[in-house]
């Protein structure tokens, strides 16, 4: 079959990426999908059951660094488009091994840019999906796509130097790409390590929720589909060389989003919710909050359509009906034992 438009996704597999390939492979069955994942330990193969024997998605497993694995694929496909959404994502773990954050989110991006310039077949569109992190934290102030880029951790650091790196592509080459900087994105087959899963999984186990600190920290949540048709918006109408804050004003403070799950999962009183928290002490250079406008993106006419309420309902209704998704996760409970609140997953890791 001859298609009109291959599109190749980074990170694929990863709980926003394997959201973005199925819906890129339903919409567009002209379309070829290429996933290209490493299958880390936040992935999972079933997160893309719905698709796999569709004749218009291909998998490739292999490291977005490899830069021999690269420059076949894009010596050997015609790769019109690509989604670069691999990474490490992980705050905490970047503390602990940064150099595996700098290999994967630096190294990698800067392979595949070059696979993709140096391409006989030149792509039209290079998207790279980043995080609000990028900007540090904010009280009052409310970050747009010119803001001065101040990461405060190893991830967000990575996360900006490979935003140099595909900046530095336009710049100088004027080679198509489009930065995208998005709030914390929850949804249905998000890792355990993610603050909503986390909390989930643990009041499934029978275990309290962890708060970290006593600092009134809080994220703007915005739900995956929401942020899909963001992405795929920017593909269609997005213009080359700009940055679009993918933002929702849905902010909800951490220990208002345990209280919520709790009730919901728990179904306790309200004079019992308290016996469901536990606090436990701060991870390092934990930012309290993350604002930013999205006044371009929603220029180009993209709305948040998923209230809170729905969203998180969608979610609870997942994690209910699918326990053992992440059943090697909750045996070992690696993510959930270090009582990690990491609610980052602006790039869906690889």
């Amino acid at each position: 079959m001859d298609f009109s438009r291959t599109v190749l996704v980074t990170g694929g597999s990863g709980f926003i990426g394997s959201h973005l390939v199925c819906s890129l492979v339903d919409r567009h069955a002209d379309w070829r999908i290429i996933n290209l994942d490493n299958l880390d330990y936040c992935c999972s193969p079933r997160s893309l059951e719905s698709v796999e024997d569709k004749a218009n998605y291909t998998f490739i497993r292999g490291d977005v660094s490899n830069s021999r694995l690269l420059n076949h694929i894009f010596n050997t496909e015609n790769i019109d488009v690509i989604f670069h959404l691999a990474a490490k994502t992980h705050v905490e773990s970047s503390f602990e091994t940064p150099s595996t954050f700098q290999r994967v989110n630096i190294d990698g991006t800067r392979v595949l840019l070059a696979a993709a310039h140096q391409a006989r077949h030149q792509p039209q569109l290079f998207i790279y999906v980043s995080t609000d992190e990028v900007y540090g934290a904010s009280l009052d102030e409310v970050f747009d796509e010119s803001s001065p880029v101040r990461p405060s951790n190893p991830y967000s650091a990575t996360k900006a130097a490979a935003e140099y790196l595909v900046r530095s592509y336009w710049d100088k080459h004027k080679f198509p790409v489009i930065i995208t900087r998005s709030n914390n994105i929850y949804g249905p087959r998000q890792y355990t390590e993610k603050v909503i899963p986390r909390f989930l999984t643990l009041l499934q186990m029978n275990k309290k929720c962890t708060i970290q600190g006593t600092l009134p920290k809080s994220r703007h949540f915005l739900f995956v589909d929401d942020a899909i048709t963001a992405f795929l918006l920017v593909l269609e109408k997005g213009a080359v060389g700009e940055i679009y804050n993918v933002g929702t004003g849905c902010e909800i403070p951490i220990m208002q989003l345990a209280r919520e799950l709790i009730k919901m999962v728990k179904n306790v009183p309200e004079p019992e919710v308290n016996d469901w928290l536990e606090f436990v002490p701060d991870r390092p250079s934990i930012d309290l909050r993350y604002p930013i406008k999205c006044e371009k993106l929603q220029q180009l006419g993209w709305r948040a359509q998923v209230s809170w309420h729905e969203g998180i309902r969608q979610t609870v209704k997942w994690y209910r009906d699918n326990p053992n998704f992440w059943s090697d996760a909750a045996e070992d409970e690696g993510p959930i034992r270090g009582g990690l609140e990491q609610s980052t997953d602006k790039a869906a890791p690889s």
